[in-house]
């Protein structure tokens, strides 16, 4: 069995579970549960601590997880990124006291406070700056006020708790960080892992671009086939075929969801009639 680590708990937990969940996996009713075996897709689950999916992935303990990109580089583990997953996303800014720092730069031989020791040291570790960097569990907004940090390193959505605290955001992003599949990284896999990472992925790809795309179906007549066709180029290529109505014919295309409304304005514009949206559950592509 494939061996899979999930959040237990936290922001990607649920998300998490339901991509499982959606790409045919069982998943647990009880948050109690631990350990889920689902042998009819021959897999087995790990809820686990976010933070520490990385560390048992990199260790070989389980085969694959799922985790933020920032904590797997933070970990430092002998894991690798194999799949964005497209949620859970998030923004690593410096801040410091307004009007004190601008550039990276002046971040040399500072102290900067942050819950991601890791992976603010190879951030400036990449970038030849030296600077004490202390480790905190949470709030770290307020380590300045405190004299514990000259300056912090820390997720910033909408910056407003960092505006509360006397803090602005300088300088480069860190890391655009989200939810991530990954796994051990070796060079030498045994054909059990293999063989259930390829399925996963398959998997998970079918169901996000079954999120990303709609069925789009319109007939048109013969001499705008090219024309609508243009619009809508589909994933690799629309689907054409001719109605029993003689100079007609009928067009098949994936389009993106978000882009549905104004591709159907568009295709009516130009002639297109009997415009029809299905969504799509599941796929492979």
């Amino acid at each position: 069995m494939l061996r899979i680590a999930v959040p237990n708990k936290g922001s990607l937990s649920e998300p998490a579970s339901q991509l499982l969940r959606e790409a045919g996996y069982r998943q647990r009713r009880d948050s109690r549960e631990l350990v889920l075996p689902d042998p009819a897709n021959d897999v087995e689950f790990f809820f686990l601590r976010p933070r520490d999916i990385a560390v048992y992935v990199g260790s070989g303990t389980v085969d694959v997880g799922i985790t933020g990109r920032d904590l797997l580089i933070d970990s430092k583990t002998e894991a690798d990124e194999v799949l964005p997953l497209g949620f859970g996303r998030s923004t690593f800014r410096f801040a410091a006291p307004v009007g004190t720092l601008t550039s990276i730069a002046e971040i040399e031989g500072k102290r900067v406070a942050t819950s991601y020791k890791g992976l603010v040291q190879k951030f400036l570790g990449e970038r030849g700056i030296e600077a004490s960097v202390v480790r905190l569990d949470g709030a770290v907004e307020s380590s300045v006020k405190l004299g514990v940090a000259d300056l912090v390193a820390d997720v910033v959505e909408t910056g407003t708790t960092l505006r509360a605290a006397g803090l602005e955001v300088f300088g480069d992003e860190l890391l655009h960080s989200e939810a991530v599949l990954i796994k051990h990284h070796s060079d030498s896999e045994d054909a059990r892992v293999t063989e259930g990472l390829d399925v996963l992925q398959r998997r998970l790809r079918g169901v996000m671009v079954a999120r990303d795309y709609v069925l789009m179906d319109y007939d048109v007549p013969a001499p705008l086939v090219e024309q609508a066709v243009a619009i809508t180029p589909g994933f690799e290529s629309p689907t054409v075929s001719p109605l029993h109505t003689e100079g007609w014919f009928a067009v098949r295309s994936m389009v993106k969801r978000n882009e549905t409304n104004r591709i159907m304005d568009d295709l009516y514009e130009l002639g297109a009639r009997a415009i029809l949206i299905t969504s799509i559950h599941a796929c492979r592509i």
